[in-house]
Parts: C-alpha cells; structure tokens; sequence
C-alpha cells in the first residue's frame, strides 16, 4: 500500500507545503462547517448569503465557505435545518431562509461537546509534544 501511494507521489511530483497546509484549512473548514452553520442559524434565520457573511465577518475574514449550499443540504436531509421562502420586495421576489430544528440544536449540542473534546485532546498532545513531558496539569496520581 505505501510503495503504491509513493508511487503514484512520483507519478504526480511532488506536494508542496502550500499545498498540504491548504488541504489541512479546506479539510478542517470542511469538518466544522455544520457546526459554523448550525451555530449562525441558532440565532435566527438566515439566507445563504448572509450565512456567508456572518461566517466572514466573525472570523475576521479568516472563515469563507464558497460551497454553503452542499452544507445546508446535507443539514436538511438529515432533519437539522429547514429551509422555507419569504417575499422580499413587491414585485413577490422571494428569498429562501434556513432555520435550525430542534433536532439540529441537540446536534449542535453534541457537536460542540465533541469539538471541545477534541480540541482539548490535541492541545493536550500539542503541549506534551513541545516540552516532551506530560504536562503537570494532566498528571494524575494513582
């Protein structure tokens, strides 16, 4: 399996770090996307747009989703958003709006449980990495 993979590395060149550290952005944006929505849609509905700009705003610029649409589908057909339309202007154009279920609250629920979970987890790691001791905090006395 490794000798195959590395083949097809030569076969491909090789990866830049620009782009592995890409890859790790676009993975982990990819990982906490529902969360991001799910949180944002917590507070009321919002248009995809506006999701898109509250993402941006928020993050100082530093959390753009071009693909929200996929997110908000999945969310859907999973029961955790509902999507409904609103007239906007006289001329009866409507703008479709997403709301948060109930259920899609007891999953953002576990979904930031986990995320803290997780994060602890890797700063515990990424300490115990650096000083190459366990940190004095995390030791436990048996």
């Amino acid at each position: 399996m490794i000798r195959h993979f590395n083949e097809r590395v030569k076969i491909m060149g090789r990866i830049s770090n620009k782009d592995s550290r890409s890859a790790f952005e676009d993975s982990f944006k990819r990982a906490t996307s529902p969360m991001m929505t799910l949180l944002l849609l917590n507070e009321k509905p919002m248009y995809v747009y506006n999701l898109s700009q509250e993402l941006e705003k928020r993050s100082n610029s530093t959390y753009k989703m071009a693909f929200l649409y996929p997110v908000l589908y999945r969310l859907q057909e999973q029961g955790y958003v509902e999507e409904f339309s609103q007239e906007i202007t006289d001329s009866h154009r409507t703008r479709n709006y997403y709301t948060i279920t109930e259920s899609g609250r007891e999953y953002l629920r576990f979904m930031m449980k986990k995320y803290r979970e997780l994060l602890n987890a890797v700063d515990i790691i990424m300490e115990y990495g650096l000083t190459d001791t366990v940190p004095q905090s995390e030791t436990t006395v048996l």
